[in-house]
């Protein structure tokens, strides 16, 4: 009982494992920062690797050649293995070999249909590669938690089953963890027969929540390229600033609206145990970074968030009848088949319109189900900005010498919707 109340969770994102030296940096940390007492190490895909995958699914999928990225991605990965001394026989570790082998057999399977089911079964291969790998440089064991983590079929956004998960989780993983560290994937669950499922695009976080809740984990620290929770990405914005400390309501609407340090779903189980989230920078370990827990602060500085790539679709009617309940229900239906995600949405006497990522392949489906009742129109290319805790002077900076085709008030939150473009804010 005293272990699991002194259990500490690593995780680390692809940029902290995206070649050799960021693994060996990785190792350093761990030997560092990761006693006293039993850790858990959760890794994403290595660098650019999920993107990689996706481009793989989707040359098979779309009956394509793949060879030469499939090549490429192999290369990698051995490459990797080689250059930090984890290799056999200079071919890479068996259990390395046999995944790729595992990947180029699924690949060849892979046919028209089932999009999001298929894309699981191949994607899930980035963190099963980067796990093996940092186990053996960490002399760690591996995990693999799509026997533990039990979702149901929704594939790439896999709901989890909490009872079943901590129990398999608390059944499986303390004997382990009593032997030394204890490396597995972020971002991947199972279901009940066996198939990989995904928790959702850069899901990792959310992994290394699941895995504090249901082990009673005393902390988990994501490792970042960043100093901490920062107000802005410093990617795009000057002049960002970070927050020492934060309380988990803050945390997360920010990573509600888009907020790229933290995964949406992250916050919710850490907060009902109470569980601290710490974000460190992996450049500089030793600094202090942001802690994530139950607190009062005053009045924040505002934080500014961009999501790209974003879709204004809007809906009419036909007849020019308001738009009532009963549309809204149909159009709230669809998106909902779609699997189209509302960011932003605002009604008009006859009209209603919604900001949600753009996804070809969702969208044709949505209009399919909603064309023979409403005119719809649509504008891709968009971005969305918020501004948490905004005031006058943050306002001012993204608004300005831009055209908004949509924007929105409350107390707190100013969002609008533009078109994309060279943001000016970089540095």
């Amino acid at each position: 009982m005293q272990e699991a109340v002194q259990l500490r969770i690593f995780k680390f994102g692809g940029a902290s494992v995206k070649d050799a030296a960021a693994i060996r940096n990785l190792r350093d940390i761990v030997q560092t920062h990761g006693q006293p007492g039993p850790l858990l190490v959760v890794v994403s895909a290595m660098g650019k690797t999920t993107n990689a995958l996706e481009e793989l699914f989707q040359l098979a999928h779309a009956g394509h050649d793949y060879a030469a990225p499939l090549a490429r991605l192999r290369n990698f990965h051995l490459q990797v293995a080689t250059e930090l001394g984890v290799d056999d026989a200079n071919a890479g570790s068996p259990a390395l070999v046999e995944l790729l082998e595992q990947l180029q057999d699924r690949l060849s399977t892979v046919q028209p249909g089932d999009f999001d089911k298929q894309y699981d079964q191949i994607v899930s291969f980035g963190e099963l590669l980067a796990t093996r790998i940092v186990a053996r440089a960490l002399q760690a064991q591996w995990l693999d938690c799509r026997t533990l983590i039990r979702t149901d079929h929704t594939w790439r956004e896999g709901r989890v089953a909490w009872p079943a998960t901590e129990r398999l989780l608390q059944a499986g993983v303390a004997a382990q963890l009593a032997h030394g560290p204890v490396v597995t994937q972020g971002f991947l669950g199972g279901t009940s027969s066996g198939q990989t499922t995904t928790l959702g695009r850069e899901g990792s976080d959310y992994t290394a929540a699941i895995l504090a809740y249901c082990l009673g984990a005393q902390s988990v620290t994501i490792w970042k390229d960043v100093a901490g929770l920062l107000n802005a990405d410093p990617k795009i914005f000057a002049d960002t600033v970070r927050y020492p400390e934060i309380s988990y309501q803050e945390t997360i609407e920010m990573a509600y609206y888009g907020a790229s340090v933290i995964h949406p779903k992250t916050i919710k189980p850490l907060a009902v145990k109470h569980i601290p989230l710490l974000v460190k920078s992996f450049v500089d370990p030793a600094a202090e970074g942001t802690i994530i827990h139950d607190c009062r602060h005053g009045l924040l500085v505002p934080a500014l968030i961009r999501k790209t790539g974003q879709c204004l679709i809007s809906f009419e009617s036909r007849d020019l009848t308001f738009i009532s309940e009963e549309n809204l229900e149909v159009i709230f239906g669809a998106l909902a088949q779609a699997r189209l995600k509302i960011h932003l949405m605002q009604n008009s006497a006859i009209s209603f319109s919604v900001c949600t990522d753009f996804s070809a392949f969702r969208l044709d489906k949505l209009l399919g189900l909603l064309r023979d009742q409403f005119t719809i129109h649509y504008n891709t290319g968009l971005e969305l900005y918020t501004i948490k805790n905004y005031d006058t002077a943050s306002i001012k900076r993204l608004t300005e010498g831009r055209e908004l085709l949509l924007e929105q008030r409350s107390r707190q939150t100013f969002q609008f919707v533009c078109r994309g473009e060279v943001n000016e804010f970089t540095k």
